[in-house]
Parts: structure tokens; sequence; C-alpha cells
């Protein structure tokens, strides 16, 4: 198995002078959950390199076994420190593609046309998408084969309203997650706040936070299984 990962290189949360980035255990959790199913994985973003970790999710009470796990880890560390630049990768030299989350998606990989290509081209080849939390906005201007939105009637999740009011970014995201796949189309659900929720449609799998990614990455594994 081999499994793309795409971060984040956005550092500014909007206008308020605040750093963003990408959130640790979207990344860690994940990260594992492949590591541990043998599968080779490699990391890119829009402008390569280090990209920006949201200072937040490495809080102590964000941490996780795996987000320790992950700055114990040389090899996986060295690994975040050069990401491949987004426009140097193609989907053919992978079997699937994941996007974790932070706010950082939601100003870059949303409107990214390297991003919204390659998404594109995983689902033409159909090979699986797998987004936790804010990386469904990286689906904003996505297109199925059909030419509609990709999300257009299909089961999907992501960060909710009300879990962007609780975190009092309402006003300072460029939109809101949930609204924006519900704009597109997208037959949206969700769980309790905070409480981890996939759902897998076709080759699309979202999960709502960061509890949602490891589970996530592991539907992810499971589907690879099963084409493989």
């Amino acid at each position: 198995m081999k499994i793309l990962m795409v971060l984040t290189s956005h550092d500014q949360l909007g206008n308020t002078g605040q750093p963003t980035g990408f959130w640790l255990e979207e990344l860690a959790a994940p990260y594992y959950a492949f590591k541990n199913a043998g599968a080779q994985i490699t990391l890119a973003s829009p402008k390569g390199g280090q990209p920006p970790l949201d200072p937040k999710s490495n809080e102590p009470g964000f941490q996780t076994d795996a987000t320790r796990r992950f700055e114990a880890d040389a090899a996986a560390t060295a690994q975040l420190a050069n990401t491949l630049r987004l426009d140097s990768v193609n989907q053919r030299d992978y079997d699937a593609v994941f996007y974790p989350g932070g706010h950082g998606p939601m100003w870059d990989l949303a409107e990214d046309r390297h991003s919204i290509a390659l998404i594109e081209s995983f689902v033409a080849a159909n090979k699986p998408v797998a987004l936790v939390c804010h990386a469904p906005a990286a689906l904003r201007h996505v297109k199925g084969t059909d030419g509609r939105p990709l999300v257009a009637g299909r089961q999907v999740t992501g960060f909710t309203n009300t879990e962007e009011e609780a975190v009092q970014l309402t006003k300072v995201v460029p939109f809101l997650v949930e609204d924006s796949l519900k704009a597109n189309g997208g037959v949206y659900t969700q769980a309790a706040d905070w409480h981890p929720h996939v759902v897998s449609d076709g080759l699309l799998i979202t999960g709502q936070n960061p509890a949602s990614s490891e589970p996530a990455a592991e539907v992810l594994i499971k589907r690879l299984r099963q084409a493989a």
C-alpha cells in the first residue's frame, strides 16, 4: 500500500495575527495506523518542505500517544520537514490519498488547483480519497467524473458548525466546512460534537473531527485491503 498524505502550507489564522496550520493528531494517528498496516507513506504540501503545525494541537490537553510518538520519532519528523511539493506528485504513484485537517486547509487546499486536480485524478482512477475535520474543505471545488461537485448526493461529514462555534472561529474562517459540503449537495451527517464519526460513500471517506482521524485511516486501510 502506498498512501499519499497531503498537508496544508498555510500558517495564518485569517486576520487574527495568530498562527495556524495542520492539526498534529490528525497527521500522527493516521500516520501510525498506516505504518502499522505496512503502508509506504509519502507526505506532500502545496509549498513543500516543513508544513506549519498549529501550535494549539501540541498543547498538553491535545497531546495523545500518537502525537507524542510522532514528536519522538526522528524518521517521521525528518519526513515531515521534507514534504514534497504538491505540484510534483502524481496519483499514479499511490493507491490512496489522505488529507489531515487543522484550520490551514480552509485557506490553501480549498483553493489550490493542484490539490483539486489531484483529488479529481484519484477519483477518476477509482482510488479512495479520505479527508478529516477541516480537510473536507479541500473538496469545495472538486468535481466528479460527471462534472458535478464530487460530494453531490454523497454521504459526507466534516467539522461541524457547532464545533467551529465552540472554538470561536466561526467569524474567522473563510467559510464553514459543514455549510460548504451541504451547499455542494453533500448528504451531511454528524455525531455529537468531538465524538468520532466517519462516513464512507464509494471512494470518498470523510471524518468529522480530530477524534475521527484514526477511525478514518482504518476505514481507508480496510478499503485498500478489499481492493488488493
